[in-house]
């Protein structure tokens, strides 16, 4: 029997709250691990993306990485710059509403410019609420084709988070299943 992955939770930018889907993985599940970032209101990409590859690298076993907002960004960036042999660990990634920081108006973010249009070396998910005020269907459509993932539209639920009303989001759980069957 193949063993099971763990999975990372990469928060966006000011973290996830206690109410987000991301938190209620965490709380409800010894699988998932938050990876802490230094300063989650004041995001440097190169912090964040040198975070990610330390916990991928002191990881044993396979991983799956389980991003949000920011958090998909920091994900494609890594795997942009990351040598293969050092990506292997990561055997999948669902990647859950990737923001359009090319076009995002938010001073803290644009150190993080331009968003990484790579295809990424692990199966990944692209999922996105239509009427995410962060990215627009064909930018978030065009994320998850660059990075030769799957693409999910859920419908009207916004930019995924808490005030989604998404509470432990099953289908996020489904989701996640499929990229390690």
């Amino acid at each position: 029997m193949a063993q099971q992955p763990a999975y990372l939770l990469l928060p966006g930018f000011q973290n996830s709250d206690h109410e987000h889907w991301q938190s209620i993985w965490e709380r409800t599940d010894p699988a998932f691990r938050r990876l802490e970032q230094k300063d989650w209101d004041h995001p440097d990409p190169e912090d964040w993306t040198e975070t990610l590859d330390r916990a991928v690298q002191a990881h044993d076993g396979p991983l799956v990485l389980v991003a949000h907002s920011l958090g998909c960004v920091t994900v494609a960036r890594w795997a942009a710059r990351t040598p293969a042999p050092r990506t292997t660990p990561v055997v999948g990634a669902l990647l859950v509403a990737p923001p359009d920081i090319d076009h995002a108006d938010v001073p803290e973010l644009a150190g993080f410019r331009p968003v990484p249009l790579r295809p990424l070396p692990f199966p990944s998910i692209v999922v996105v609420g239509s009427d995410d005020p962060w990215a627009a269907p064909e930018r978030s459509r065009l994320f998850a084709e660059s990075w030769g993932a799957r693409y999910v539209e859920l419908g009207p639920y916004g930019h995924l988070n808490a005030t989604s009303g998404l509470g432990a989001w099953s289908r996020g759980r489904e989701l996640l299943a499929e990229l390690t069957d």
